[in-house]
C-alpha cells in the first residue's frame, strides 16, 4: 500500500499492486485495474518511486521493516 494525496489534499492509501497505469496530463491520474481513476497531487515519478520503495520493503530480508514505527501516532497492539 502506498500513500497518495487527492487534489483536495485528502490523503488516501492505494494498493500498489492494483495500479494499471499512470497518466501525466496536467494532473497525475492513477488508473487501477478495476477502472477506478484517481487524480493525485504527486507526480507520476513520485508515484513510481513510492511503488518501488514499497516493493523493496516487502522483499527486504531485514525483519526490522516489520516493526518500523507507525505514522500518525498509532499505538502498537502490545502497548494496550
Amino acid at each position: 500500500m502506498i500513500r497518495l494525496t487527492r487534489l483536495n489534499h485528502i490523503p488516501m492509501i492505494v494498493n500498489a499492486d492494483l495500479i494499471e497505469h499512470i497518466d501525466m496530463t496536467p494532473d497525475t491520474v492513477v488508473t487501477l485495474t478495476s477502472g477506478q481513476k484517481y487524480m493525485v497531487l504527486e507526480s507520476a515519478e513520485d508515484v513510481v518511486q513510492k511503488v518501488i520503495e514499497f516493493r523493496r520493503k516487502l522483499l527486504s530480508p531485514d525483519p526490522a521493516r516489520l516493526t518500523a514505527p507507525r505514522e500518525y501516532g498509532l499505538e502498537s497492539e502490545s502497548a494496550k
